[in-house]
């Protein structure tokens, strides 16, 4: 198919998405009604099929980039859009929108994981093989004699205050999160910082602990609730990353678009990580004190690892399976 006729047949559709589109930038979605929340949906099917197609045939790249634009732009309110009826929002975002935008997004998170992960093992070693360079690593308040287990001496509150520790901790790391997140504004060096302070510490500290004997219990302490809490961090630092990509980078969309869609891939990240430091704080305030062997919390800490890796592997690909059915199904339309 020539461009002229592509355009001819499909323009009417484009111009009626973005005048939707128009609609639910002013007013919201409530602004729509339910049928124009439906016709969004069905056009911007149309729509990235469309883009898809002149892709493939080497369009005009104006029209491709107006095309990139249109859809981006779509993206959120049509996600939002389906979310909306049967008061399902919640449990969408769980099972589809946060698992879906963590695969989607991770090239993010593998950066991230690699400038944390260096981080730690580099503080790990610097202290292992020289105790001294713990002074050049870690805060002063963090570096003192060692006489008990982590587990030992962590977890000395009285157990009827566990829901108000936890409370506590889940208010801090969500707040680190934030911080993370919000970091990508300034071009994601507070981001950068953060995500290497905190690979640092964790690093240094267990180094500490390793140098003062109690390295295996360090480890099984932190397990059960750091593995959920630590791969939050990392999220959350991909998606301050995200927020600032486009500042250097917006690709074939306007900067401002660019910043418009990646700020919202972000803020459903955030959202999620959120929703995994409650889990985190949680186990730490009610499970992590009790005085199970080592062994047990290091299981306790593979099992989560391994939940994360079935939930963030497989939740919501039927319903990425069947938006690419429907995406294929609109292209041979076209």
């Amino acid at each position: 198919m020539r461009q002229s006729v592509f355009v001819a047949r499909r323009q009417q559709g484009w111009e009626r998405l973005a005048a939707l589109l128009s609609v639910a930038e002013r007013r919201g979605l409530r602004g729509l009604a339910p049928e124009e929340l439906d016709e969004m949906g069905r056009l911007y099917r149309w729509a990235t099929s469309d883009l898809a197609y002149a892709d493939g045939h080497g369009f005009d790249p104006s029209l491709r980039a107006y095309l990139n634009r249109l859809t981006a732009r779509a993206h959120g309110f049509v996600y939002g859009a389906q979310d909306e009826p049967g008061g399902n929002r919640f449990w969408r975002f769980v099972t589809v929108g946060f698992p879906s935008e963590v695969r989607r997004s991770r090239w993010y998170e593998l950066a991230s994981a690699a400038l944390f992960a260096g981080a730690a093992a580099l503080a790990y070693w610097l202290i292992i093989t020289k105790p001294m360079n713990a002074y050049a690593l870690l805060p002063a308040q963090m570096i003192q004699p060692l006489h008990k287990s982590l587990h030992d001496s962590n977890f000395l509150f009285d157990r009827d205050l566990a829901p108000l520790v936890s409370t506590e901790i889940m208010t801090n790391n969500v707040r680190i999160a934030i911080y993370s997140f919000a970091g990508g504004a300034l071009l994601a060096i507070p981001t950068l910082y953060l995500l290497v302070f905190n690979g640092l510490m964790v690093g240094g500290l267990g180094a500490l602990y390793t140098n003062a004997g109690f390295g295996y219990d360090f480890w099984a302490t932190v397990a059960p609730h750091g593995c959920i809490e630590l791969t939050a961090i990392v999220i959350s630092a991909a998606a301050g990353m995200m927020l600032a990509a486009p500042v250097f980078n917006p690709g074939q969309l306007r900067r401002i678009d660019a910043l418009k869609r990646n700020a919202r891939r972000a803020g459903v990240l955030i959202l999620g990580v959120c929703g995994m430091l409650v889990i985190a704080a949680s186990i730490e305030a009610f499970f992590s004190p009790l005085r199970f062997p080592p062994l047990v919390r290091l299981s306790v800490g593979a099992s989560t690892i391994v939940a994360m890796i079935a939930y963030f592997g497989f939740a919501g690909r039927g319903a990425e399976a069947a938006a690419d059915q429907s995406n294929a199904r609109d292209l041979t339309s076209t």
